[in-house]
């Protein structure tokens, strides 16, 4: 195996799963890490879909306990966890029609380096801008999470579409405009990633199936492990630090991230 590869393998895996879950766009760091390192893995995005489900399996392992309870709930047909299935639920649809109907265009138009950099910098001051506006949450924990906010929050999702717009930080900061607490609007963006993402792996998948070419499986599995390893321990020190400083750190970091990559695109 080249080594070579199997380092960029390494560090590209280790970037989606630290970057998947904060509002600093996975997509994005992933696009620019592949253009910065020359990065050529197995063709068809196989490496990029199967490292993305490594870093959601994390967070259903990490939050397993109340997804069982969660289930458990819903079996048994006790209301807390049937509104929490059904805002989940309702919080996805407005991607997953968007993104069935607009798969193709955002694929081919829109996954490219200057996009994505633009989309850092915008959504970094968009950030800032809710930082400094957001009123003040009336929903302090999960089971408050009402359906009219999930389904706002679940439109707000569709814009992350745009890579370097951040999936987490849509719905962060959209959940926060709608008057979520911070952790609360972090958590439940959690779960709203799993039927999320797992969509549009499988949907991924599917598209370009008789396509895929598995070669480089042990680079494509070495990926997968670094994701959800990297994703499992990155979650919790992030909840306690937007608990108490807020997301003003990530927003300055998109926004140097986004200016500088504009400039080595431009000199390039």
């Amino acid at each position: 195996m080249d080594l070579t590869l199997v380092w960029k393998a390494v560090l590209i895996g280790v970037v989606e799963g630290l970057t998947e879950f904060l509002p600093v766009s996975s997509t994005g760091h992933i696009i620019l890490a592949e253009e910065v390192l020359h990065f050529e893995g197995p063709p068809d995005k196989v490496f990029e879909i199967v490292i993305q489900l490594g870093a959601i399996l994390a967070i259903c392992f990490l939050y397993r306990v109340k997804i069982l309870a969660t289930a458990g709930g819903v079996m048994r047909r006790e209301q807390p966890a049937l509104r929490f299935a059904a805002a989940v639920l309702l919080a996805f649809l407005p991607a997953a029609i968007v993104g069935v109907l607009a798969h193709k265009y955002i694929k081919e138009v829109l996954f490219n380096p200057t996009v994505v950099a633009v989309s850092l910098v915008v959504g970094g001051i968009v950030i800032l801008a809710i930082e400094r506006f957001a009123p003040r949450p009336r929903v302090r924990t999960l089971d408050e999470m009402d359906l009219r906010t999930a389904l706002l929050i679940g439109v707000c999702q569709c814009v992350a579409m745009i890579p370097g717009v951040s999936r987490s930080g849509a719905t962060i900061m959209g959940a926060r405009v709608f008057r979520v607490g911070r952790a609360p609007a972090a958590e439940f963006s959690f779960f709203l990633a799993i039927p999320t993402m797992l969509g549009a792996t499988v949907y991924d998948l599917y598209k370009n199936w008789s396509t895929l070419d598995w070669h480089g499986s042990g680079v494509i599995a070495l990926g997968f492990v670094m994701a959800f390893a990297a994703a499992a321990v990155v979650v919790g020190p992030f909840l306690r630090f937007i608990s108490r400083h807020g997301f003003w750190l990530f927003a300055w970091y998109r926004i140097a991230l986004g200016a500088l990559a504009l400039v080595l695109l431009h000199m390039s």
